[in-house]
């Protein structure tokens, strides 16, 4: 039985008076890929941003329910909202790297830790490129501004920066939307080698990928969880009528 990393119960949110999440309740299975699929505007990224609290940056956001991270509620705690964010790399739609080097893009979150050493940052750099098969294309280069690598190269320097922070969990947010076909098949590559050691949430519309990459399915449709379960009986076996029409692509 999968141990689950996340468990999400009863979560509401509302931005003002329009209700954006309805009582959602979900599992997230630890170092497996699960994959939070449905049709654009059905609340995806939402769920996926109270995750790491990224909710808390809009006034008009409200929360209820219960998230709980390792069996503690991180909505309804004492704890520093960046040592909750610490336990999470993120992966954004289009990659936004740090205004600095490509090295700098990997130190900045070593050196925030405490770690000052500079024989022990070249190490650590190093092994984060490798992580994301970086390293050769950059190494010669590595003064060189982020901004300098092409789009699917900082998509892995910021997949890189996000693990530098020794994270439990990885949220990917349409982490391939703005790549070109090689770039996000090595994305797709990378995300399962690393769920060895990561519990991985990806948000995607794109049925294709979520048959790839997916350990686990949780569907949404307006805002509400349809259905959830296992990759295999979700695509095999799916229960819901809604979620059946979704998978014969009657809406989208």
């Amino acid at each position: 039985m999968d141990h689950t990393k996340i468990n999400i119960s009863k979560l509401n949110l509302y931005y003002g008076r329009q209700q954006i999440l309805k009582d959602i309740n979900a599992g997230i299975p630890e170092k497996k890929i699960t994959v939070i699929l449905g049709p654009s505007g059905c609340g995806k990224t939402s769920l996926l941003r109270c995750m790491n609290r990224l909710t808390d940056l809009h006034p008009q956001a409200r929360l209820t329910g219960n998230i709980l991270i390792n069996g503690k509620d991180i909505l309804n705690t004492t704890d520093d909202i960046t040592s909750i964010r610490k336990m999470m790399g993120l992966l954004a739609q289009r990659p936004y790297p740090l205004p600095m080097n490509i090295y700098n893009n990997i130190a900045y979150g070593l050196r925030i830790s405490g770690r000052m050493n500079k024989r022990m940052l070249n190490k650590r750099v190093e092994h984060y490129l490798r992580q994301v098969s970086l390293w050769d294309e950059v190494k010669h280069r590595l003064r060189d501004p982020a901004v300098a690598l092409s789009i699917g190269q900082q998509q892995r320097l910021c997949l890189a920066r996000g693990l530098a922070v020794d994270p439990q969990i990885i949220l990917a947010d349409e982490p391939t939307s703005a790549l070109d076909p090689l770039s996000s098949q090595a994305i797709e590559e990378k995300f399962n080698e690393l769920k060895e050691n990561y519990s991985i949430v990806i948000v995607t519309h794109i049925l294709r990928q979520a048959r790839r990459l997916a350990d686990h399915v949780i569907f949404m449709y307006m805002g509400e969880v349809i259905e959830q379960g296992p990759a295999d009986a979700f695509f095999e076996n799916p229960q819901q009528e809604k979620t059946k029409l979704y998978l014969r692509g009657m809406f989208y």
